[in-house]
């Protein structure tokens, strides 16, 4: 299988990373454009796999073609590529907002697409990716694709009606947690922590938070009790957060995240 890169930022970088780690291409399956020939030689430099300054020379190419590139650059990008890019090839778009349909559109013909949206956590290999899969694709395409981007991090599937609703609770939430990290900090700082120290204890404390979540299987609500004990500084705390509307602010957050991935998707339309 070879897997085309068409734009190489820092999201391209991190799966290249991912698949080579993982073992599931070798350098000389992997090829990648960029708008730049400094950004080609880097990413020569750093992982040895081919490159090419021509989108459509790593379109005809590829077997498997990731367009890691802004919603906005979709439409010159696609005109350039759709005459190198036969019907059996697969697809992959990894920008908000750009729904299966506007990809057939832009193409004119029938292909199999795919929607993917990473978080930036993907950068250290602990991801969140959601994936969109047209039915055209085989079972051995999407195990394909859904092993690409189990290389950095974890994969679900969503059926495409779902995706408006990922930036909200995976893709965006990242930069909610660094609000509360900051805060944290902030707060140790105020009783007399170095602040070195302060965001390590706050970043720890949320990983292994989030960690015990997903390893225990437990409810949030059960583990936040354990850590409640009757009477104790911790309820107190809990009863702060909820008297300023802690849970509120984030469903509020949420929602004004969804509202504007909504119009950025209905803006990609009539592409």
């Amino acid at each position: 299988m070879k897997i085309g890169f068409i734009g190489c930022g820092k999201m391209a970088q991190a799966i290249i990373e991912g698949m080579l780690k993982k073992g599931i291409v070798q350098t000389d399956g992997i090829m990648v454009s960029a708008k730049t020939e400094t950004t080609l030689q880097k990413v020569q430099e750093k992982f040895s796999v081919k490159t090419n300054m021509e989108n459509k020379k790593v379109a005809e190419w590829a077997d498997l073609i990731i367009l890691a590139i802004k919603p906005d650059l979709h439409k010159s990008v696609i005109q350039e590529i759709k005459e190198e890019t036969s019907s059996n090839k697969v697809i992959v778009t990894i920008a908000a907002g750009i729904t299966l349909d506007s990809m057939e559109q832009l193409f004119g013909r029938e292909i199999k697409s795919v929607r993917a949206m990473p978080n930036t956590p993907s950068l250290v290999g602990e991801g969140m990716t959601a994936l969109c899969f047209h039915m055209r694709l085989s079972s051995e395409e999407q195990e394909l694709v859904l092993s690409v981007f189990q290389s950095i991090g974890q994969v679900e599937v969503f059926e495409e009606s779902m995706m408006d609703s990922i930036p909200a609770i995976s893709g965006s939430s990242p930069a909610y947690v660094y609000i509360m990290i900051e805060a944290l900090a902030d707060g140790g700082v105020r009783q007399g922590l170095p602040r070195d120290k302060a965001y390590k204890l706050a970043s720890q404390a949320v990983l292994g938070a989030a960690k015990m979540v997903l390893e225990t299987g437990m409810h949030p609500g059960q583990l936040k009790d354990q850590v409640c004990t009757p009477g104790g500084a911790t309820i107190e705390a809990v009863a702060a957060l909820e008297e300023k509307g802690f849970r509120a602010s984030v469903l509020s957050a949420m929602e004004r995240c969804t509202q504007k991935v909504s119009k950025l998707t209905t803006g990609t339309k009539p592409l």
